[in-house]
C-alpha cells in the first residue's frame, strides 16, 4: 500500500502534504495531553509504532502474482485512540521511508493519508459503533482492522488512479502511474478485501491479548507487566523473514522497467510514463530492509530490531517519560 516515489504528481504530493501537516500538529498536541494524564502512553506508543512497523514487513501473497500487507492502524487507535495512531503509524512510514526505501519521501503525506488517518480514524468508528451494537469487542475489534484496511486501500486507489487522467504530456499520454481507476479500484479493493482478513485477525487477537495483561487498569506500568508484550514483539522481529517468502512486489510499487512489463498484463499501453523517468530519486541506507555484506535474513532481523528501538528511543526523548523498574 505504500505509495513510491514518482507514482504521483509533484502537485498531489505537495497538496497531500499540505493537508497532513494540520493533521500531525493536532496528533501531536492530542498526544501531549494524554501523556499528561495517562503514563502509559508513552511505552505504549513504542509498543503500538513497532507492531505495525512490524506486521508490515509480513508481506504476503496476493492475487496477480503481487503481494501486500496489513497495517495496525485500527489497533492502535482502539489502544491508544485514533490520533496517538495518527502519530505512530506516521512514525513508522517515516522511518520505512527515510532509512528502508519502503514507500517515496514525496509521497510521505498521501501515504500517511491513507495509512495514518483514513485507516485508523475509519476502523476506530465501526469498532466504536459494532462495539456498542453488538457489546462483543473481539468483533468489533476484527470489523474496525477489516474495513479500515480496505478503505485505506481503495484512497490510495483512487490517488493513484486520478493521475492519468489530471497529468498527461503533449500527446496525451500519463506523466506518473499510468494505471486508471478501472485497473486501482478493483486490484486495490479486491486485494485488501482478503489481506484484510489478516487484519481483521490480527486486531482482534493482539486487542485480546492486551486486554488479559489488563493494562488498562495499571496507573504505574512497569517493565515486568510488558515483559509478554515485548516478548511478543521480539518474537516478531525474529520471525520478520517470513516476509521474504513473498516474492512478488505490491500493485503499484514497481520500478519503471518492471511497471512497463506489468501494463500490457493490466491492458494499459506499455510506455514508460516520462514523469516518472526524470522524477526524484533517494537512496536509502538500507533499501527493502537489507545491510550490506550481511545476509538477507539477518539484514531484515537487524533492520526491524534497529528500528524497534528507534521507536523507543524516540518517544522517550520527545516526551521525556520513563518506565519504571
Amino acid at each position: 500500500m505504500h505509495i513510491p516515489e514518482n507514482y504521483l504528481s509533484s502537485m498531489t504530493c505537495a497538496a497531500m502534504g499540505a493537508v497532513m501537516l494540520p493533521i500531525w500538529y493536532k496528533a501531536v498536541k492530542e498526544v501531549k495531553v494524554k501523556v499528561n494524564t495517562d503514563k502509559k502512553t508513552i511505552p505504549m506508543l513504542g509498543i503500538g509504532t513497532s507492531l505495525s512497523f512490524l506486521i508490515m514487513m509480513f508481506n504476503l501473497p496476493a492475487p496477480g502474482g503481487t503481494s501486500a500487507h496489513a497495517v495496525g492502524a485500527v489497533l492502535i487507535a482502539i489502544l491508544l485512540g485514533p490520533w496517538a495512531s495518527c502519530l505512530a503509524v506516521s512514525v513508522a512510514l517515516a522511518m520505512q521511508a527515510l532509512l528502508f526505501g519502503d514507500g517515496g519521501i514525496l509521497a510521505f503525506g498521501a501515504n500517511a493519508f491513507c495509512m495514518a488517518v483514513v485507516m485508523p480514524f475509519v476502523g476506530y468508528a465501526v469498532y466504536k459503533l459494532l462495539n456498542k451494537w453488538t457489546k462483543n469487542r473481539i468483533i468489533a475489534s476484527f470489523f474496525g482492522g477489516y474495513i479500515g484496511i480496505v478503505v485505506a486501500a481503495l484512497t490510495v486507489a483512487v490517488l493513484l488512479g486520478i493521475q492519468p487522467i489530471l497529468f498527461k504530456d503533449s500527446s496525451g499520454n500519463p506523466l506518473y502511474n499510468p494505471y486508471p481507476l478501472r485497473v486501482t479500484l478493483p486490484v486495490m479493493g479486491l486485494t485488501h478485501l482478503l489481506i484484510g482478513l489478516v487484519e481483521g485477525f490480527f486486531t482482534a487477537g493482539v486487542q485480546e491479548f492486551i486486554e488479559r495483561l489488563n493494562i488498562d487498569n495499571t496507573q504505574e506500568i512497569t517493565t515486568k507487566k510488558l515483559r509478554p508484550l515485548l516478548l511478543f514483539i521480539l518474537t516478531l522481529i525474529i520471525l520478520t523473514p517470513l516476509g521474504l517468502l513473498a516474492t512478488g512486489t505490491a500493485f503499484a510499487e514497481w520500478d519503471v522497467k518492471e511497471l512497463v512489463e506489468k501494463l500490457s498484463h493490466y491492458h494499459v499501453e506499455a510506455q514508460a510514463p516520462k514523469g516518472m523517468l526524470n522524477g526524484f530519486s533517494f537512496n536509502a541506507l538500507f533499501p527493502d530492509y537489507s545491510i550490506a555484506g550481511i545476509p538477507e535474513v539477518l539484514g531484515y532481523i537487524l533492520s526491524a530490531a534497529s528500528a524497534v528501538l528507534i521507536f523507543f528511543i524516540l518517544y522517550r526523548l520527545i516526551f521525556g517519560r520513563k518506565i519504571e523498574k
